[in-house]
């Protein structure tokens, strides 16, 4: 999956993540549903490997594995 479609995923519902610091390809997300904070820190058009995709969503945002696979 490359980074710019991961970044969709997170700023949609039910995740409804924003930008709010941008800082080259670093970006500053946050949640107005009370997820964690995430430092989103890829190039649009890089490839993110399936376990980092699993990374972010399972460990860094919370959610379970089985909802995880729903998002994407």
């Amino acid at each position: 999956m490359k980074a710019r479609p991961l970044l969709r995923v997170l700023m949609r519902e039910p995740l409804s993540y924003r930008i709010v610091r941008q800082r080259g390809s670093h970006r500053r997300l946050e949640s107005a549903m009370g997820f964690p904070p995430l430092l989103f820190a890829f190039h649009d058009k890089a490839t993110v490997r399936s376990g980092l995709i699993r990374a972010v969503l399972v460990e860094s945002v919370g959610l379970t594995e089985e909802k995880a696979k729903e998002l994407l």
